[in-house]
């Protein structure tokens, strides 16, 4: 791909910077924002352009309004919180585009910010419509992605208003995911051990088809581990499988084993009949779950035998719960595996973690602050892991 134009390469003073931020946050019951980790990850290209005199129109979606005006999913709790964090007034406008919108725009001064209503209250935002693009697009003279959680996605904000502006740059947060995720595919330091989890085969076979000729270590666990379990001629029981995936799971592990990696399933499983948080539960062998049961969660022997694999490697990757953390009796695999990548970390290896849940775990372990470098972007973290370009990095100027 060809190297881009970053913020800094722009000239900013008494320009209207229309930036796309990911301010798509969760949103406690009394309506305030419950964690503010995204807006804080978009704090220094915001103050970039404050500082350099620019006037930064932010946008951003929130939740998934299917191009309805939600008041519920109204982004003003975040400017709220934006500007405690700036300590300074944050305009929000009513909309995201529109007469009234453009008119609180060009009254911005520089060093002003103000945050435009939710995009996708538009539903000309994910289908990247060009007059909705157009339109947005009035709103800045230059512009600037820093929503890396969005940039696999060609939509009317990260894809469709690059065609309406001259110059179109990346921010800070953007630089800092691809510098970061270019360790775990370019060249890496080895050992190097990818960790894959979560519900399904299918979401990670790019991944791993990508990541195959350069990993050294393959730790699968979560329900995505049955259909290799299964491949490999073990009784699942009840657990979930992709049975359309069993041919793919094969190929996986005899690709892995004529390549002399090292491939590792769970050796033993939490199984219940139900998922509960008060469900029956009980340890059995990998080979050993009967019918009615469901593998929930790896079990103490695998959680050994993992841990062991990544005291030893110097490029870890994860992506994806080992089970069903969010339950307490399902979370103890996936808790131990984050507290095993703090300590490889703390000893020099560099790891990095992407996916919502895998990052709910980091902080349910207490060890996000431990780890090398903790993706904004799920989606497009795992794009980017499988060696897919990501339309809204390729929308930007040549540098």
């Amino acid at each position: 791909m060809a190297v881009k134009k970053h913020l800094k390469d722009l000239d900013l003073r008494g320009k209207k910077v229309l930036t796309r931020v990911d301010f798509n946050v969760p949103l406690a019951s009394d309506g305030r924002v419950a964690d503010d980790t995204r807006i804080r990850a978009a704090l220094p290209t915001i103050e970039f352009i404050r500082e350099h005199g620019g006037k930064a129109v932010l946008i951003s979606h929130l939740g998934r309004p299917k191009g309805a005006s939600v008041p519920e999913l109204s982004l003003r709790p975040v400017s709220e919180r934006l500007s405690k964090l700036i300590g300074r007034g944050v305009t929000m406008a009513p909309d995201c585009v529109g007469d009234t919108t453009e008119g609180v725009v060009a009254r911005m001064n520089d060093g002003d910010v103000t945050l435009l209503e939710n995009l996708r209250f538009h539903a000309g935002e994910t289908k990247n419509e060009p007059d909705f693009a157009h339109r947005l697009a009035r709103m800045g003279d230059v512009y600037v992605n820093d929503a890396f959680g969005t940039a696999h996605r060609a939509h009317a904000s990260t894809v469709g208003v690059t065609r309406h502006l001259s110059e179109c740059a990346m921010g800070f947060l953007i630089e800092n995911e691809l510098r970061n995720l270019a360790k775990a595919t370019a060249s890496p330091e080895r050992p190097y051990a990818a960790i894959l989890g979560g519900a399904k085969v299918s979401g990670k076979i790019g991944v791993i088809e990508n990541l195959m000729p350069v990993l050294d270590i393959l730790l699968i666990g979560g329900g995505m581990a049955f259909t290799f379990m299964k491949a490999r001629g073990l009784s699942i029981g009840d657990s979930l499988v992709e049975d359309d995936r069993l041919e793919t799971a094969t190929r996986i592990l005899e690709r892995a084993e004529a390549d002399g990696k090292t491939l590792l399933l769970p050796d033993d499983v939490v199984v219940a009949r139900d998922i509960s948080e008060g469900a029956e539960t009980k340890i059995v062998p990998a080979d050993g779950i009967e019918a009615g049961w469901k593998g929930l969660d790896i079990g103490p022997e695998t959680i050994r035998s993992f841990s062991e694999a990544i005291s030893g490697a110097r490029t870890i990757v994860w992506n994806g719960p080992l089970g069903v953390f969010e339950l307490d009796a399902f979370s103890h695999g996936t808790v131990a595996v984050a507290e095993a990548v703090a300590k490889a970390t703390d000893a020099g290896a560099v790891s990095i973690v992407g996916g919502g849940d895998s990052i709910a775990a980091l902080g349910r372990a207490g060890v996000a602050g431990r780890i090398s470098h903790v993706s904004t972007g799920g989606g497009a973290s795992l794009a980017v892991l499988e060696g897919k370009p990501l339309p809204a990095i390729e929308a930007l100027t040549d540098a």
